[in-house]
């Protein structure tokens, strides 16, 4: 069987919640990744936190810490790239640490979909909206992306039209694909008491 690596991501600026460290943002009890941790690592054989800063407190969730190698934030696509870097599996799928809810069978459907249309990566999409940060792509982009990365580029949609990609429908899970960007949207989610 072919190995899948996890990366969440969580080396963002963190901007609309006024430039703290999103993942460490306590949701429901725990930080806000390890909600994203917990519903990831079933699904992979391997699982990295990509974290540009607190790497201590990310390592505290027993998995492998690894920075951008782009300094200044440079968005998911440095995230995407330092895990294809450094992953063990032929497959690397990739998820936000603000998105506490998603699905438990991502992966499942991703590979199912990837496999059949013989494509370079998945993406979940659910209506019109495609979710390009929630994806499972073959560690052979990683050469494409590095190239990309390097002449400047940094817009995920920009890339991901140089490859064979296959939108997955997740209709039936709307819901799973929340993300939470501002302290606002964070205290809504919380249970009322």
């Amino acid at each position: 069987m072919t190995r899948v690596t996890g990366v969440v991501l969580a080396g963002g600026q963190g901007s609309r919640m006024g430039g703290v460290d999103k993942g460490l943002q306590p949701f429901r009890g725990k930080p806000m990744v390890a909600h994203a941790v917990e519903r990831l690592a079933p699904q992979v054989d391997e699982l990295l936190i990509n974290a540009n800063r607190n790497p201590e407190s990310y390592a505290r969730f027993g998995h492998r810490v690894i920075a951008d190698e782009i300094e200044g934030f440079a968005g998911p696509l440095a995230g995407f790239e330092r895990g294809l870097a450094h992953a063990s599996g032929d497959l690397v799928v990739t998820v936000p640490c603000d998105s506490p809810f998603l699905p438990a069978d991502l992966v499942a459907r991703l590979r199912e979909a990837l496999e059949r249309e013989g494509a370079d990566l998945a993406v979940a999409k659910t209506g019109d909206q495609a979710h390009p940060v929630f994806s499972l792509m073959k560690r052979t982009v990683h050469e494409s992306l590095r190239a990309f990365l390097s002449g400047g580029e940094r817009k995920i949609d920009k890339w991901y039209s140089s490859l064979k990609v296959v939108e997955v429908a997740f209709d039936d899970e709307a819901g799973a694909f929340l993300n939470i960007n501002t302290r606002e949207e964070l205290a809504s989610l919380e249970p009322r008491p």
